[in-house]
């Protein structure tokens, strides 16, 4: 029997390489890319660094072991999943320290109001935080991002998957995320994977999925 080669679509998952500057700043730029309800918003930004600041960075910094990348032999990474298993002591640790860099690092008062970068700016100065009872019986939490190339042919279950094992391995009872009530073909694939609603906010749903089982 001939072994043949792999595909040259074929895509691999690997732990993202934080200490590589360049995949990270692609990570960035996968954030921005797919942050209108999973569509590219670079030009809603002034500053497109900003989504990535809130959704990548911290996790890349303080939660790596729990940080997986989708990509192509010898090519950047075109999907990522982030995730962190104890959200509520996260969510303290980037307000000792993560948060407090970046108010420092941003100006402000430069930011014009009504705009993409605004409801950033928003967001880091007032970090949005997970309620004790959604932290403690859903205490992960997790993003994931896909380029348009990288969609379909099961990537996003791969990784997603991935992720579960290994806050199943560390014993994590559940898990949740947050999904933007347009972003339709999220919600679905998410119910797809499993997840169950918890909560019905304006604009967006909270989904979980107990780790238990």
């Amino acid at each position: 029997m001939i072994d043949r080669p792999q595909p040259a679509t074929e895509f691999e998952i690997r732990a993202a390489d934080t200490d590589d500057r360049a995949e990270v700043d692609r990570l960035y730029e996968i954030c921005v890319r797919t942050a209108a309800g999973g569509e590219d918003a670079t030009a809603m930004f002034e500053d497109p660094r900003l989504p990535g600041e809130i959704f990548v960075g911290p996790y890349l910094r303080y939660a790596p072991d729990l940080a997986w990348v989708l990509a192509q032999a010898g090519q950047p990474p075109a999907g990522y999943v982030l995730g962190v298993a104890d959200t509520a002591s996260f969510e303290q640790t980037l307000e000792r320290e993560w948060w407090p860099a970046l108010r420092h690092r941003y100006d402000g008062e430069a930011v014009r109001e009504g705009t993409a970068d605004a409801r950033s700016w928003e967001w880091i100065t007032h970090p949005r935080t997970a309620p004790a009872e959604l932290a403690s019986a859903y205490p992960a939490h997790l993003h994931i991002d896909l380029l348009p190339e990288a969609q379909g042919g099961g990537n996003g279950s791969r990784l997603i998957r991935t992720l579960l094992g290994a806050l199943r391995a560390q014993g994590v009872r559940g898990v949740h995320l947050g999904v933007g009530k347009a972003n339709t073909r999220a919600i679905g694939f998410y119910r797809h994977l499993g997840f169950e609603q918890l909560a019905d906010e304006p604009g967006s749903l909270t989904l979980g999925m107990d780790l238990r089982d």
